[in-house]
């Protein structure tokens, strides 16, 4: 390693040199055999070809390289496999070696490792807005192998350590807003809780100097003090825990610089207003059935000593907060009448509290959820276990967090997240309305392509337009994005409904040239008997003109005539045969309160013809021209009015008490035996409040179809009906018609 020296000054030679030997002794048990000469033959070769010269800022490669390694190993736990792919890294990129050279000097690990690093530098290189969440799910997305992201959090925290030697001052603000976004909160969900808090306090020392300098004085100048007063407040407490019996760990902690300067900004004091400065901590080691109980009498003791301050006592412990965090904070006047605070709790509350669900689901067994934060949570505890090679456990731990996610690159290098499959109608969906349904191809990486065209991560897109083109119905077989498709759906539902409002004037035309009125609710039975499923595809029959207005118009007044003689002897069948409860009472809505529109009352309604809502049904309002029509939602015309007329739909729900009579016909289905039309009739006459006003009924082959026309108040009364009908012999089915 000697060759090296030339690229050093005096005291970079003096760090590398340090570094380099508690690298070694760190990685000791971890390294293979022959690992440490093949490393002193490459990096001679690749020392000479000048692989690790300065950069744009004076900083030494090779210096910043072994630094890095150094911190991934100290402070973070990586091994063998990852540190070589660090500091083989950077000669495979500038291509002074080859990866099949590292697969073979080392292992098919190792290799892998470097193409995952090279993947990931590679956004870097596309300028793309570190401050975006799609930068911190590409990341992920990227980096298949958690220990891509450590190594990057470590040469994060080498670069912001190297801060002072990056002579623009915006790449410094750059990289601290950069850690302080994205890194430091990865290392606080890893649970690298020394690193993190070193990431915090740096990006606040380069993005606001003025106040990190401010608060560093302030403790400085209280260090002394201050570590004399935890003792002088530590001594007596320890002695009277060990006099109670408990077993237990008590220490002081001052607050890192970030924290006191959230603390600062967030509460509008000077720093001699801080209270919670530094905290005490008491762990109690206890067994599970005796953590409360051993905690509240340390808080007892505590507070025996200490006079506490009610206002600022927190009780975790009686009731967890929702991440099932425990604890007992209290603030309690120390010496020289001081306000000091002290957390309480046991070994088992505090691992939850620095280790988060992880430790919960340790302890209580709970499944976790596959996400973000559980996936770190389970990176934590790999890395914190107790074990001689704790990395290895990780080397098949790959990250799948957003499989389901890909992410692309406009020609701009802006940034778009789209669902795995997406192609390039979803991302011209996704960069604009107007170019998605204008899209005739797509270029991916400079490559003409069709726009069912599947896209990958990292691909660069680019959309061609003609205003010619218009959404057609066989983009919904391709498209994946919901976006795309509810677009989609909307703009060919737009072009379906000028259609259908040409042909539907057409037919009222028709109609009015032959002096006919037309009945709402015949026609949609009509329409509904024709079998279409919406009334927009019957007036885009008509339009299309495979189905004649002519015919259309005749076919209506025959299932006029035929639903009118159809009435006509219900009604005679009816008083010729039974002599049912003749309630003649008019249906009046003054009880039945309809609250329109989340809160107003007294607005005027209908019920609407072609579903005949009762009190009790679930309702909805809709704005026609003759005013407020009640409909239910499960009316057969309800889906095409939410589609079409979704703006006039208004909310609905029943109020007061269902006093009014409604007119409901149930459809009973069941096997021809005698004295069956009897039996239901009694079953309705027995009912409370329930009155049959006509029926009729037919047999055809043995089975029995008949429809009974019943006054009910409510669904309640109904249903109790229905259930009582479905009770008698030889009832198969009963249903309840919309008319």
């Amino acid at each position: 390693m000697n060759n090296t020296t030339p690229f050093f000054t005096p005291e970079e030679k003096k760090e590398f040199f340090a570094a380099y030997h508690s690298l070694l002794s760190g990685l000791s048990s971890c390294l293979e055999k022959d690992d440490i000469p093949k490393m002193k033959s490459l990096m001679k070769r690749i020392v000479a070809m000048e692989c690790y010269g300065r950069d744009n800022n004076g900083i030494n490669g090779l210096l910043r390289n072994i630094q890095t390694a150094l911190i991934a190993t100290s402070d973070i736990g990586l091994k063998r496999t990852p540190i070589i792919a660090l500091i083989l890294y950077r000669p495979v990129f500038k291509k002074v070696i080859t990866l099949e050279e590292v697969e073979k000097t080392f292992n098919a690990d190792v290799s892998l490792m470097i193409k995952r690093l090279l993947k990931t530098s590679d956004l870097y290189a596309r300028n793309t807005a570190v401050n975006s969440e799609n930068f911190h799910h590409l990341l992920f997305s990227f980096a298949e192998d958690v220990r891509v992201i450590l190594i990057m959090i470590a040469d994060r925290l080498c670069m912001m350590r190297l801060g002072k030697q990056i002579k623009d001052n915006k790449d410094r603000i750059r990289l601290a807003t950069e850690v302080s976004y994205l890194y430091a909160p990865l290392a606080h969900r890893l649970g690298l809780n020394k690193v993190k808090g070193e990431l915090e306090d740096l990006s606040l020392k380069y993005l606001d100097p003025d106040q990190f300098q401010y608060i560093k004085t302030k403790l400085n100048a209280t260090k002394d003090a201050r570590e004399a007063y935890i003792a002088e407040f530590i001594e007596p407490v320890k002695q009277k825990l060990e006099e109670a019996g408990l077993n237990f760990d008590i220490k002081g902690r001052t607050k890192s610089i970030y924290s006191i300067n959230n603390k600062l900004k967030k509460q509008d004091i000077p720093f001699e207003g801080i209270y919670d400065l530094f905290a005490i901590r008491v762990i109690v080691d206890t067994p599970l059935e005796k953590e409360r109980s051993d905690c509240w009498q340390a808080y007892s003791i505590i507070t025996d000593m200490y006079q506490p301050n009610p206002n600022r006592m927190k009780d975790w412990i009686s009731v967890p907060k929702k991440n099932g965090y425990e604890s007992l904070h209290i603030t309690v006047l120390g010496p020289q009448k001081r306000w000091v605070e002290v957390q309480i709790r046991t070994k088992r509350m505090d691992e939850i509290a620095e280790r988060g669900l992880a430790a919960h689901w340790k302890y209580k067994g709970v499944k976790e959820e596959r996400g973000l934060d559980e996936f770190m949570n389970d990176v934590r505890a790999m890395l914190e276990t107790q074990s001689s090679n704790p990395m290895d456990m990780m080397k098949e731990f790959r990250m799948d967090l957003y499989q389901d996610e890909i992410y692309v690159f406009t020609p701009n290098g802006d940034l778009i997240k789209l669902a795995k499959g997406a192609t390039i109608l979803d991302f011209a969906f996704a960069i604009h309305t107007k170019i998605g349904s204008q899209c005739m191809l797509g270029k991916v990486n400079g490559k003409n392509v069709p726009i069912r065209h599947k896209l990958n991560n990292g691909d660069t897109v680019e959309v061609v337009t003609s205003p010619t083109q218009k959404p057609k119905q066989d983009w919904l077989s391709f498209v994946v994005t919901s976006k795309a498709r509810s677009k989609i759906k909307q703009m060919l539902r737009e072009e379906s409904a000028k259609t259908s409002d040409y042909a539907k004037e057409l037919l009222q035309r028709r109609f009015k040239n032959r002096k006919i009125d037309v009945e709402e609710a015949v026609m949609m039975r009509y329409i509904k008997k024709k079998g279409f499923k919406t009334v927009t595809d019957f007036y885009i029959e008509i339009a299309e003109e495979r189905l004649d207005v002519n015919n259309v118009i005749d076919e209506y007044l025959e299932l006029e005539r035929k639903e009118k003689d159809v009435t006509e002897h219900i009604e005679t069948r009816s008083a010729e045969t039974f002599v049912p409860q003749t309630n003649t009472e008019s249906q009046t809505l003054s009880q039945d309160v309809l609250v329109i529109d989340k809160n107003l009352t007294g607005i005027e309604y209908k019920l609407a013809k072609c579903c005949n809502p009762i009190y009790g049904d679930e309702v909805f309002g809709f704005v026609s021209s003759q005013g407020i029509k009640i409909h239910r939602m499960n009316c057969p015309n309800a889906q095409e009015l939410f589609t079409r007329f979704g703006y006039r739909i208004i909310q609905a729900q029943w109020s007061g008490k269902g006093d009014s009579g409604y007119s409901v016909t149930l459809r009973v289905i069941g096997h021809d035996d005698i004295g069956i039309v009897t039996n239901i009739t009694s079953v309705i006459s027995k009912e409370n409040n329930i009155s049959l006003r006509s029926l009729n009924i037919d047999s055809v082959d043995g089975l029995f179809q008949g429809n009974f026309t019943v006054m009910v108040k409510d669904t309640s009364a109904l249903n109790s009906l229905t259930k009582r009908i479905q009770t008698v012999k030889g009832v198969k089915k009963v249903m309840r018609l919309n008319k």
